[in-house]
């Protein structure tokens, strides 16, 4: 018989990873009530297994459910949970469906790297976290792609649109939205979205307030910071950071593939 999960006083405090198109939750049971997000969300329940209740498949108990975006749907958890949030919109999204052996309801169920993910999930590095949820990505990036993405990240706050970023980069708007979809992990109008949302965990992390690091990356008020953070998640950036969590922010921009960056 396993031991019994350490009571949530005794783990390390929760830790949020966040990147372009992803966000991932390692920490005790955030305790949502009844929410749908904006993006897919992979639950996986590394203590013990939990319970997943939505409409469409009643209730559950799992240790894997990849719930769809804008599904109302609740998760009753003890223990530690890894949350893989993945946007919708993303070529990881659809791998991570694909890696899941039950599909109910819209609901994924069982992920196909289970027994590694609860093995693993807690002692890995974000990407290795990724890469068994969502299977490797290629690791070439069209420079054009690279350099669009950097745009976008060092100034999140421009409202530059993708005419103008097309042009920047020497690519028409039809082909730089087809390359961006392809690539960047979600479509242009997202990345920024999330360019913005890193720009924001970036300054928290160094010290800044919400409000102040939500206005200067870009967003229009704190409500409309807090109503974005919201639908992505589920919950508030202040209820969060609230719970104690820390925010570690990854390198946002793509890398170039190593021939360019060698020139």
């Amino acid at each position: 018989m396993g031991a019994a999960p350490l009571p949530e006083t005794c783990r390390p405090p929760a830790t949020v990873w966040l990147g372009a198109g992803h966000a991932l939750y390692l920490g005790p049971s955030l305790r949502l009530d009844r929410h749908s997000g904006s993006v897919a969300c992979l639950a996986v329940g590394l203590d013990t297994p939990f319970t997943v209740h939505a409409d469409a498949i009643g209730a559950r108990t799992v240790r894997t459910v990849l719930v769809p975006p804008r599904t109302p749907h609740r998760i009753v958890a003890d223990g530690r949970m890894l949350f893989c949030y993945l946007d919708s919109g993303s070529p990881r999204a659809a791998a991570c469906r694909d890696r899941m052996l039950e599909q109910t309801g819209g609901f994924g169920f069982d992920h196909v790297e289970e027994t590694t993910l609860i093995r693993r999930a807690a002692d890995s590095a974000p990407a290795a976290v990724l890469d068994l949820a969502c299977g490797a990505r290629t690791p070439d990036i069209d420079p054009r792609i690279a350099t669009a993405t950097a745009i976008l990240c060092a100034d999140p706050a421009a409202a530059i649109s993708a005419d103008q970023l097309a042009a920047a980069v020497h690519l028409s708007k039809s082909r730089l939205l087809h390359l961006f979809s392809a690539q960047a992990g979600t479509t242009f109008r997202r990345y920024r979205v999330w360019a913005r949302m890193l720009a924001v965990g970036r300054a928290v992390a160094d010290g800044a307030d919400l409000t102040t690091a939500a206005a200067n990356a870009g967003f229009a008020s704190p409500s409309h910071f807090s109503d974005t953070f919201h639908a992505m998640f589920g919950l508030t950036a202040a209820d969060l950071l609230g719970a104690g969590a820390r925010i570690i922010v990854d390198d946002p921009g793509l890398l170039l593939p190593q021939e360019e960056t060698a020139r």
